[in-house]
């Protein structure tokens, strides 16, 4: 059955939105390439099939609750401590959860059709709101959507290590991939 007009309710119980980090530095080599993902948010989208551009998009997001599901690379596997010292550093030296426990995104335009769309909308992260594109498209029930977020450009300064020698890329990937609840 394809996805139709209509009001949908987003979050973890009809999909997943995770974050992608990468390496940079001279000392990339030692950490890892992590996969985040937010056990809490909530969205709306109302999508008009027939008026793309009539179709609105919401959401929140609570970076307290990002966990890391799993670390590709680096010298050594990633452990469960590592895991549990990179939430840690997130919550309290990057995102500072406790002063911004929420993260926005809301539309401002959605164009295309449902095999390739695009929806331009602002991102709030830490109080700072600038604009992002997500690029997605919908097959039968499923939509998949991606975004790339320089974090510099929100004020955040990327993670760093070994006197600077590794560090989190400044681009972080958010992925969607959703069966919206109707």
């Amino acid at each position: 059955m394809a996805l139709t007009s209509g009001t949908y309710a987003l979050g973890p119980a009809s999909g997943t939105l995770r974050l992608r980090t990468g390496r940079s530095g001279l000392g990339r080599r030692a950490g890892h390439d992590l996969t985040i993902e937010a056990a809490r948010w909530s969205g709306e989208a109302v999508i008009d099939l027939d008026d793309p551009s009539a179709s609105v998009v919401t959401a929140e997001i609570d970076p307290a609750s990002f966990e890391v599901v799993e670390g590709g690379g680096g010298v050594v596997p990633l452990t469960a401590a590592d895991r549990i010292e990179i939430v840690k550093t997130v919550r309290e030296k990057i995102l500072k959860t406790r002063a911004h426990p929420v993260i926005r995104f809301r539309s401002t335009g959605v164009a295309g059709t449902p095999a390739a769309f695009t929806v331009e909308g602002e991102l709030t992260i830490m109080d700072v709101t600038r604009p992002v594109t997500v690029h997605g498209r919908i097959s039968g029930e499923r939509l998949t959507a991606e975004a790339s977020v320089v974090q510099s450009r929100w004020g955040i300064k990327p993670y760093s290590a070994l006197f600077g020698q590794l560090r989190v890329a400044d681009e972080v990937k958010i992925e969607l991939d959703l069966a919206p609840v109707g």
